[in-house]
């Protein structure tokens, strides 16, 4: 499960999206669960949002983030967090330089940095919601979607012995409109693969 991604910069949004931006500047800080990062959405045409790492529906009480920052695409369709979403189409993409995991190879818990082999920017899949709060604000939020990656020869390397090998859903640009306003559940499951390993390479974070 991802817990920890690195926004793009943002003069690299300005340069690299040609997108609808209502946005101010922000810092460019590693981000996890209850924290804002901007999120690709379909409103009519490619919009940017800031939305908060972890899916808050309406109900949803103020904590829920830290349990639903991922969401598993055997079950998105079912679990009551991410079943309207799904449903409605509340597809994302989620614009990032890294992402992190933890890799337990050495025998403890060694957090590394992943990304593009060329350093290139690159799309995130995830589902977003949003709800109105009682000061008239937009409250948006995201999650990343997941997949299993038992046989992933870089993502099988992920999270502790016994645990689940995951993955997060990397979208190739040229399919990144059409994941976004993919209009029926079958046509949004095609674009739910792994990401080829050689095009990304995984280190340890550098420690601050």
């Amino acid at each position: 499960m991802c817990a920890q991604i690195e926004p793009v910069k943002w003069e690299t949004l300005v340069r690299w999206m040609r997108v609808t931006a209502p946005l101010t500047p922000f810092p460019t800080n590693e981000v996890w669960p209850g924290r804002l990062a901007p999120v690709l959405i379909d409103a009519d045409e490619p919009t940017l949002v800031y939305g908060c790492f972890g899916l808050m529906p309406h109900w949803a009480k103020p904590t829920l983030y830290r349990q639903t920052y991922n969401a598993r695409t055997e079950t998105v369709a079912t679990k009551p967090t991410y079943r309207a979403a799904w449903k409605n189409r509340q597809f994302c993409a989620v614009p990032v330089t890294a992402f992190f995991e933890p890799n337990y190879e050495t025998g403890r818990a060694v957090k590394h940095r992943i990304e593009r082999i060329d350093g290139e920017a690159f799309w995130l899949a995830g589902l977003w919601e949003c709800f109105r709060d009682n000061f008239d604000q937009d409250i948006w939020s995201f999650t990343l979607l997941t997949i299993n990656a038992e046989l992933h020869p870089l993502m099988s390397r992920y999270h502790g012995p016994d645990d689940e090998k995951r993955s997060v859903v990397v979208l190739p640009p040229e399919v990144v409109e059409p994941w976004i306003s993919a209009g029926s559940d079958g046509s949004a499951r095609g674009f739910l693969k792994h990401f080829p390993a050689s095009d990304f390479v995984a280190a340890p974070a550098r420690v601050a």
